[in-house]
């Protein structure tokens, strides 16, 4: 039975990607989208869901807009990767899905108290939504299977020398995750840097000869360019379907167990994810922490996804 998954995301080139895997890989359910204040304003990136769905043909799956900043901090967001749209690169006619009238917080708790199973919670931005979940509706605690981040790093930062994006954009909101009881799988930078998209892997979508495979061939070369300007990559990592492909099959994720806790008041490291792999401090774990990744099944599942979208019948 596939696995009914709520992604929460902030769009984003690399969400944009996870979103169409989640909703095209057979093996989970995608019950609904979720947006935050992160790598865009939440506007931006909720616009932005609104248009991977609609290029994608989702038009079954609820999104729903979360909060607009981070619990404690302001917002800073990255326009210095994903360009002022938050998606710079294709050209997106005007979406025609539009989003539900409840917070996203509120449409988490309603599927998580409705649904017959637990569900699995996968965030690919700050954590903000997640944290206010747990926080406010204590009982929704139960009703989840796992949270599958995309977040933190067992080693160095890309937002500061220490911290990772989407944990340094809200520390506190990661905070309370990973000290919540909640079965935890972090997929940090140290994974997600293995997950390269060259230009074989562009070269695939764009054989797909469909719209929507040019889309993504040109989102990966708009953020090819932003990551050979910052930090010299030679192809871009696509970070967050690293989490969905967790779910989806995990043999391609490779995880152990240790003890993660969240820096909140270093000078130079709030927001780094301090991740016990060895079992130094005798804190007990609390997370499942991803190492490696199986590149070829994960771009195997990636392409074939996109392939089931762009298929579908518009509608």
């Amino acid at each position: 039975m596939p696995v009914p998954i709520i992604v929460d995301c902030d769009p984003g080139h690399d969400d944009a990607l996870a979103i169409m895997l989640a909703a095209g890989d057979p093996a989970v359910d995608l019950l609904a989208i979720t947006t935050v204040a992160g790598n865009q304003t939440l506007a931006k990136t909720t616009l932005n869901a609104r248009r991977v769905c609609t290029v994608a043909g989702i038009t079954d799956v609820p999104i729903a807009a979360g909060c607009t900043k981070p619990l404690v901090q302001a917002l800073s967001v990255a326009d210095d990767v994903h360009g002022p749209s938050g998606l710079d690169g294709p050209r997106f006619p005007e979406p025609t899905v539009d989003v539900v009238a409840e917070h996203a917080v509120d449409l988490m708790h309603r599927i998580l108290t409705g649904h017959p199973e637990p569900v699995t919670l996968v965030p690919t931005g700050p954590l903000t939504n997640i944290a206010l979940l747990l926080t406010r509706h204590p009982d929704a605690a139960s009703r989840i299977r796992e949270i599958v981040l995309m977040g933190g790093s067992t080693e160095r930062g890309n937002r500061t020398p220490a911290a990772e994006f989407n944990v340094q954009a809200d520390p506190e909101a990661a905070d309370i995750v990973f000290r919540s009881g909640v079965q935890v799988t972090m997929c940090g930078l140290n994974v997600t840097h293995q997950a390269l998209a060259t230009a074989d892997v562009v070269a695939r979508f764009e054989a797909l000869d469909t719209d929507l495979g040019r889309i993504c061939a040109e989102l990966l070369t708009f953020f090819a360019s932003t990551y050979r300007r910052l930090w010299g990559f030679r192809a871009p990592p696509l970070h967050d379907p690293v989490a969905v492909a967790r779910v989806i099959d995990p043999t391609i994720v490779h995880c152990v167990d240790a003890n993660v806790v969240v820096e909140l008041n270093g000078r130079y490291t709030r927001g780094a994810t301090v991740v016990d792999l060895h079992q130094y401090t005798g804190r007990p774990v609390n997370a499942q922490v991803a190492l490696t990744l199986d590149t070829g099944p994960f771009w195997d599942r990636m392409v074939a996804a996109v392939t089931s979208l762009g298929a579908r019948p518009s509608r």
